[in-house]
C-alpha cells in the first residue's frame, strides 16, 4: 500500500456494477474528499459483469469476489492492515439486512443504501446486531447531506419559523410511467418485484426520502398518517404512486406525495414548511437556493457557497466551492461519506443518518401499506426523527 493511502478508509462494495446508476454515484462520492479508497468488491451476480466492473475500477483480480459472502469471509481473513474496514451495500432491498448483519459480525462498518431492509422487524433485528458490535452504520439518505437542507433544519431549530404548522413534501418522477420492468430494465425490474423490493414500490423507493426530509427539517416525528397507494401501470405488482396526510408529534399537519408515474418529470423532490413566523422552500433540482418567506410579502433567497458566512456552520461544512458554482447530488452524498469516514478514522461523533433513521423509514413504509385510506399510528420506534442532530 502506498504511504499516501495509509490513512484512508478502506472500502468494499456489494452491488453497483456495470449499468447500475447508484453504485457509480457511491464510488464517486466516497472518493471526492480523498479519505476513502475502494479496495475490493462483488459488483454483480453475473460473473462477467462482476469481473469487468472490478477491472474497470483497477482492483486486483484476487479482490473481485464472486459473491458477497465470499467477499466478507475473505476480507476478514486478510491481515488487519490490508482488509477492508467498511462495506457499502448497493443491492436490491431484500439483501440489505443479510449483508449488513454478516458484515457487522465480521467486524466491518456498514454504509447501506436505503431503505434499511424490507420489514420493520428485520431492521430492528439489525439494530440489535449493531448494538452488540462496536461498528458504525450509515444509511444513504443522500438528500439530508445537502448544505441548504442542513441550513433549513438549523433555521427551524433557531426559531426562525416559530411553531411549525404545515409541512408539504413531494417527490415526483416519471420514469416508471410505462411498464419498463417488462422491457428488461433491471432497475425497474427489481423495484417492482415484491420479492426484491418488499411490500412497497414507490413509497419505499422515493417516499422514504420525502419522509426523512420532512422529519429532519421540521425536527418533528410523524406519528399518524392516512395514505392512498395506487398502481397505475397495468399488472404492476407494487405501488407506483401514493399520497399521505399526516400529523406530527409537535402538532403540525402535512401532506406527502410520492409518484413515479408523473410523465415528463425527472427527479423533483420539493419541501415546503410553514410556521407562525414564515416558511421555507427547498427543491432538490435547484439545491443551491433556499427560499425564506416572511409575513408581509418579504422573500429572502439564501444561496449556497463556501464564502456565504451568513450560513450556519453546519451548512458551510458541506460546501466546497464559492457561490455561483452549484454543488449537487454527488457532493451531498460525499458529505455523508466524509462524516462516516471521520467517525471511523478520527473518532468524532456520528453525524449522519443511521439505524434509527432506517427504523423510522420502515415504520413509515409499513404504516402507509397498512393504512390505505384509514388513519393509523406509526409503530413506536425512536424518540427523535434522525441521528443527524447538529
Amino acid at each position: 500500500m502506498k504511504q499516501s493511502d495509509s490513512h484512508k478508509l478502506r472500502l468494499g462494495m456489494v452491488g453497483g456494477g456495470e449499468g447500475a446508476f447508484i453504485g457509480a454515484a457511491h464510488r464517486a462520492a466516497a472518493a471526492l474528499d480523498g479519505r476513502i479508497q475502494l479496495v475490493c468488491g462483488n459488483f454483480s451476480r453475473a460473473p462477467d459483469n462482476n469481473r469487468r466492473s472490478g477491472r474497470a475500477l483497477g482492483l486486483s483480480p484476487a479482490r473481485i469476489y464472486p459473491d458477497w459472502r465470499t467477499l466478507i469471509e475473505s476480507e476478514a481473513a486478510l491481515p488487519e492492515s490490508e482488509r477492508m474496514q467498511a462495506l457499502t451495500i448497493t443491492t436490491p432491498n431484500q439483501l440489505h439486512v443479510p449483508i449488513a448483519e454478516a458484515a457487522l459480525r465480521a467486524g466491518f462498518h456498514v454504509f447501506s443504501e436505503k431503505p434499511a431492509g424490507v420489514s420493520l422487524a428485520e431492521v430492528k433485528g439489525l439494530k440489535s446486531a449493531l448494538d452488540a458490535s462496536d461498528r458504525k452504520y450509515a444509511l444513504a439518505h443522500t438528500y439530508l447531506g445537502y448544505p441548504l437542507v442542513q441550513q433549513a433544519r438549523q433555521m427551524v431549530i433557531d426559531g426562525a419559523l416559530g411553531r411549525i404548522r404545515k409541512i408539504y413534501v413531494s417527490y415526483r418522477q416519471g420514469w416508471l410511467s410505462t411498464g419498463l420492468e417488462n422491457s428488461g430494465n433491471k432497475q425497474a425490474g427489481w423495484r417492482t418485484d415484491p420479492a426484491l423490493a418488499g411490500a412497497s414500490g414507490c413509497m419505499a423507493d422515493i417516499g422514504t426520502h420525502a419522509f426523512s426530509l420532512a422529519e429532519f427539517v421540521s425536527g418533528q416525528p410523524i406519528t399518524h398518517l392516512c395514505a392512498e397507494l395506487r398502481s397505475h401501470v397495468e399488472e404492476r405488482r407494487l405501488d407506483d404512486d401514493g399520497a399521505a396526510l399526516f400529523r406530527t408529534a409537535g402538532g403540525a399537519s402535512g401532506v406527502l406525495i410520492a409518484s413515479q408515474v408523473c410523465a415528463g418529470e425527472e427527479n423533483d423532490l420539493t419541501l415546503h414548511i410553514y410556521g407562525e413566523k414564515g416558511g421555507l422552500e427547498w427543491r432538490q433540482m435547484a439545491p443551491d437556493t433556499l427560499v425564506h418567506r416572511i409575513p408581509g410579502g418579504e422573500v429572502r433567497l439564501l444561496r449556497a457557497g463556501s464564502d456565504k458566512n451568513f450560513l450556519h456552520p453546519r451548512a458551510l461544512q458541506g460546501l466546497r466551492l464559492p457561490a455561483g458554482h452549484p454543488e449537487g447530488y454527488l457532493e451531498a452524498m460525499a458529505n455523508l461519506y466524509r462524516d462516516f469516514a471521520a467517525s471511523i478514522l478520527d473518532g468524532v461523533p456520528a453525524n449522519y443518518p443511521g439505524i434509527e433513521t432506517g427504523i423510522r423509514g420502515m415504520a413509515f413504509i409499513e404504516a402507509v401499506v397498512a393504512s390505505r385510506g384509514n388513519w393509523v399510528a406509526l409503530a413506536d420506534t425512536v424518540d427523535s426523527p434522525t441521528e443527524v442532530l447538529s
